[in-house]
């Protein structure tokens, strides 16, 4: 079984920072079975939801001012002519991220959530790489840890894994639209191994590890 294991720094709040990693050695045994913990209402807050009071959090993230369009996309044509084209008005999220690649790359990339979808865009040229529709969305999985990991799983196509100094609003946005636009309610997972398959034949593993100072990431290639 081949191994790929990396050590990935996702600092908070600046981006500049973000592309910081290395190599990590070690030989540590892959994790497994880690368990997917769900919440009961009782941990439920009004400053917690959809977090069920699980994850660890930042005291920044539970008061951070909720804007939703981060990027202003109606001054970016290229964009706006994107989303026309697809038949998209509404925007409820837009803003830079980290998108981890299959190869385990980093890259800058605009993640736009409309009422209908998911886009993610290159910030350098507001070209589409990629258009998720919302209903193909199956879970959003997050560790328990203050880190800005978030990977959204599609069953029909290949997950996306990315890290953003946003992530609560991008989870709460995703999971209030779903419930208040469908007949169900999207699942939020919390575990400290994360399984998605980075492309068709491709299935990694990110573990998270509370140390001193932060959070250690490492992700596998299964």
């Amino acid at each position: 079984m081949s191994r790929l294991a990396r050590r990935v720094q996702i600092d908070d709040p600046k981006y500049d920072d973000d592309e910081r990693n290395g190599q990590n050695g070690g030989g540590e045994e892959e994790g497994g079975g880690a368990t997917k913990l769900r919440s009961t209402s009782s941990n439920v807050s009004d400053d917690q939801e959809p977090f069920m009071g699980v994850k660890v959090r930042r005291k920044a993230s539970l008061h951070r001012e909720v804007k939703g369009d981060y990027i202003d996309v109606p001054s970016h044509p290229r964009l706006m002519k994107i989303l026309q084209k697809q038949g998209d008005k509404h925007i409820l999220f837009a803003d830079k991220v980290l998108k981890f690649t299959a190869s385990g790359k980093m890259k800058r990339r605009i993640l736009l959530i409309t009422d209908f979808a998911i886009y993610i865009l290159d910030p350098e040229n507001d070209v589409l790489k990629r258009r998720i529709a919302m209903a193909a969305v199956e879970k959003l999985c997050l560790s328990e840890l203050s880190d800005n990991f978030l990977a959204i799983i599609i069953p029909t196509e290949y997950d996306l894994l990315m890290a953003s100094t946003r992530k609560t609003e991008i989870v709460t946005v995703l999971v209030e639209h779903t419930k208040s636009s469908s007949n169900y309610e999207l699942d939020v997972e919390f575990s400290n191994s994360i399984e998605y398959q980075a492309a068709a034949d491709l299935t990694k593993e990110v573990q998270f590890e509370e140390v001193e100072g932060g959070v250690r990431t490492r992700i596998l290639r299964k």
